[in-house]
């Protein structure tokens, strides 16, 4: 089973090296690894062409995160595709192999696990960790989403459902979870280990206005797809991060 990485990145010169290491030692066998840069201009590139596990590697200018994203999923050839940025890593080298063995169930359509966030300076410095928990629909209503870069997804369900909405600065990855897992009613398989570090910081809680900005795409996200969240709901999805700092 070939499984498609996608990493969109611009800049990254600072943390891609980890990123690539990580999905560079993987044992699974088949791993198509693909790079979609927004026009570096610092060493990403450079760094980049020092990894020869890639498959492909495109380098212009986008719309944004999202539209990168899109774009990898356009050039994917893998069976399932996941999505790792570039300040991101899986936790050790059997990660990808333990994706597909879950994937040999013909009935998994998509699956997600735990995540850490780590210090941007100290990635074995766990700052808070996103226990997920056993899937069920209906608790996207109580403000409940998976992390996004645990999630793999058959490529078939990208061709059935559309790529991510670029109109959405923040909330892309929400909604697409929202209209597969909720609006589509792909059933997820829940892995319940870490098997993603993220370095702490994000562009959605960077401050008061960005949350504020994420809360209202958010909130889009189920108009877009025809459904109506409880009145608490997009209140208490910030709040639940808070129970992610108490969890070492």
């Amino acid at each position: 089973m070939k499984i498609s990485i996608i990493t969109a990145c611009r800049n990254s010169g600072a943390t891609i090296r980890d990123t690539l290491h990580s999905i560079g030692w993987q044992d699974h066998a088949s791993i198509e690894h693909i790079i979609v840069d927004g026009g570096s201009t610092d060493d990403t590139l450079e760094i980049v062409s020092g990894f020869p596990h890639i498959a492909r590697v495109v380098s212009e200018k986008d719309k944004g995160i999202y539209d990168a994203m899109n774009k990898g999923i356009g050039m994917a050839t893998g069976d399932v595709i996941g999505i790792l940025n570039s300040d991101d890593i899986y936790t050790d080298t059997h990660t990808l192999s333990a994706v597909a063995e879950v994937f040999k169930d013909p009935s998994v359509q998509a699956l997600y696990a735990d995540l850490q966030y780590v210090d941007p300076m100290d990635l074995n410095k766990v700052v808070r960790t996103w226990k997920t928990g056993a899937f069920d629909p209906k608790n996207f209503y109580y403000g409940w989403m998976p992390p996004h870069p645990t999630f793999f997804v058959r490529k078939k369900i990208y061709d059935e459902v559309g790529l991510f909405n670029i109109g959405l600065k923040t909330s892309a990855d929400y909604e697409m979870m929202l209209r597969i897992l909720l609006k589509h009613g792909v059933t997820a398989y829940y892995i319940p280990e870490v098997i993603v570090k993220m370095r702490a910081g994000g562009m959605s809680n960077a401050s008061l206005r960005n949350r504020l900005r994420a809360n209202r795409e958010d909130r889009l996200a189920w108009s877009l797809n025809g459904l109506n969240p409880y009145f608490f709901t997009l209140y208490i999805k910030p709040l639940r991060k808070i129970s992610q700092f108490l969890i070492r």
